[in-house]
């Protein structure tokens, strides 16, 4: 019973090994992070001697604060990882010991019943002592294999004590190394704090700003009120053409039955009215909501969806009808899924925005500085469309919407997680 328990014991321990992410891929992810925490450094730096807005050190602080506790996340699972399997291999010690002890014990009485026998009856005596060659024979085989193992015993104990040598120097390796990332992880802990204190500063900082703020939101609000206002006009009139088509094909179709009515019923929808083929892509583009690739290479969503409260003053509101996703500098924007290019705006000459159409639903990307595609152009999945284009600050933000018909929906819950 206490057998089966402890299998039981080491079987669950590996289990959970196995199951967590190996060491090598922490330690890509943690380096990973420090690099992003280094860029999210030199943006602080450049912010705080070029920027007068605080509000700019203030969502870098954060970001870099959100990288800080994500660090100390990965370092916590190395940490867990090592503990593992310094658990692990201490058992593997423990139990070459146990073996190993075992060997030289029962190697010890067998050279003590050798000696004792050795001291009453040479080999040759209990050769010749036997009675026939039969027995001569046996004997002789049996005194060949008692010595083969003895020298077997021999080996078996010096592989153990090999093998038990190695397996100290791994554990004492291994808890060097967890002695090694406490002290980081504890490191970390304490620059943690210091950049909260800083945060806290600029934030207080920023309170003193509030007016100015506010006015640059409400300035930023009516910009974007007014290329949302664009967007909805091409996408109505992208559902009016698309309807006209429909309503001429009807009539063209059925020219006896289709009356006039049912024409300028399809034409005045403010819905598009599918066609079968139309409606087989609506459905598949529907049918991968959240498995759409991001309509970027690299990047994480830095604006969500809808309304967000400002980061100081909660009651400042920025409403969004898209996320934001920032990028690296020269990233192109991509098609989430294939379709058919309705538009490309110029919101200003650095500033464009692709729309693509997918059956009834209508993908946007907003920000680009050159686009590589036209109206009426089908496009496949992960297609590049533009050039996103990096502004005054240094950053390359990618506006992405998604919309079925006129109703926008949240983009975030779209693309892959």
């Amino acid at each position: 019973m206490v057998k089966y328990i402890y299998t039981l014991l080491l079987l669950c321990v590996t289990t959970l090994t196995f199951a967590q992410p190996n060491q090598e891929e922490l330690e890509q992810k943690k380096q990973k992070l420090l690099k992003e925490i280094q860029e999210k450094e030199a943006q602080l730096q450049s912010v705080r001697s070029k920027e007068k807005s605080v509000a700019k050190l203030l969502q870098i602080q954060k970001e870099k604060i959100g990288l800080k506790e994500s660090l100390i996340n990965t370092t916590e699972k190395q940490t867990k990882v090592l503990s593992n399997n310094i658990y692990l291999n201490q058992r593997e010690v423990n139990k070459l010991n146990k073996e190993l002890k075992e060997l030289k014990e029962d190697y010890a009485t067998m050279i003590v019943k050798s000696y004792k026998s050795r001291s009453t009856h040479s080999r040759a005596m209990f050769l010749l002592s036997s009675e026939n060659f039969s027995q001569a024979y046996k004997r002789f085989q049996y005194m060949k294999q008692y010595n083969s193992y003895r020298k077997m015993q021999g080996e078996e104990i010096k592989r153990k004590t090999t093998e038990l040598k190695d397996y100290n120097a791994k554990l004492s390796g291994q808890k060097t190394e967890k002695e090694l990332l406490l002290a980081e992880q504890e490191k970390q802990k304490q620059e943690l704090v210091k950049e909260k204190l800083d945060q806290e500063k600029i934030a207080n900082s920023l309170k003193k700003d509030k007016k100015q703020i506010a006015a640059e939101i409400k300035k930023k609000q009516q910009e974007a009120k007014k290329i949302d206002a664009q967007i909805q006009k091409l996408i109505r009139d992208a559902i009016a053409e698309a309807n006209k088509k429909a309503a001429a094909a009807k009539a063209k179709a059925n020219p006896k039955t289709t009356t006039a009515a049912e024409t300028k019923a399809i034409e005045s929808s403010t819905k598009i009215v599918l066609t079968p083929e139309g409606q087989i892509i609506s459905n598949n583009f529907k049918a991968n909501k959240g498995r759409l690739p991001w309509p970027v290479e690299k990047g994480a969503i830095t604006l969500g969806y809808g309304n967000q409260t400002h980061p100081v003053y909660k009651s400042l509101v920025i409403h969004n009808s898209g996320i934001e996703i920032t990028t690296e500098s020269g990233a192109n924007a991509r098609a989430v899924f294939a379709g058919e290019v309705t538009k490309v705006i110029v919101i200003s000459p650095l500033n464009k925005a692709v729309c693509v159409q997918h059956g009834d639903y209508f993908t946007v990307y907003q920000n680009l500085s050159s686009v590589n595609v036209s109206a009426g152009d089908k496009v496949t999945a992960k297609q590049a469309l533009g050039k996103i284009r990096t502004n005054a600050e240094g950053k390359t933000v990618l506006k992405f919407m998604v919309s079925q018909n006129t109703t926008y929906a949240n983009p975030q819950q779209w693309i892959s997680q």
